[in-house]
């Protein structure tokens, strides 16, 4: 599975100002609705739904990075986006520090399979430093549709 296979490029928050855990979630689900991808009258239960997975355990997963995700029945296909915030957020990460690179998942209840490829993609990229560094720079939405296309295209 590839990262531009589920990445939705109109959703992506190269710049996100966030507070709270729950601020960036909000703003990362709202981004997927204004990309056309989700109903708004299914945000809110969405939203809900990350958080109580988070309070199953932090998604973030240390070295700065966080992969909140659910599986969703109004999701028709396995969708991302990304978000990056350059100060750092407290997402009560498994290291203790803070997240400056996001990946919210969303996919269909029916398709686990898909939901645990499109984790395993993520994380395996998110593992590569290189990647990490340079997705941590990027400030602006093809910066990062760039970089996922370079990263799909190291791995086939």
């Amino acid at each position: 599975m590839r990262l531009t296979e589920f990445v939705v490029p109109e959703a992506i928050l190269p710049l996100l100002q966030a507070d709270s855990k729950q601020s960036a979630i909000r703003q990362m689900v709202a981004s997927l609705k204004n990309a056309g991808k989700i109903r708004p009258a299914d945000e809110e239960a969405i939203v809900s739904a990350i958080l109580k997975r988070e309070e199953l355990g932090s998604t973030g997963i240390g070295r700065g990075v966080a992969v909140p995700h659910t599986k969703h029945p109004s999701a028709e296909t396995i969708i991302s986006t990304v978000a990056l915030c350059h100060e750092g957020l407290d997402f009560e990460s498994l290291d203790g520090e803070d997240v400056y690179i996001l990946f919210l998942l969303i996919s269909p209840p029916d398709r686990p399979g898909d939901h645990l490829r499109g984790l395993e993609t993520i994380t395996r990229h998110l593992k590569n430093d290189d990647f990490c560094s340079f997705i941590k720079q990027a400030t602006t939405t093809q910066a990062v549709v760039d970089l996922l296309q370079e990263a799909d295209e190291s791995q086939s």
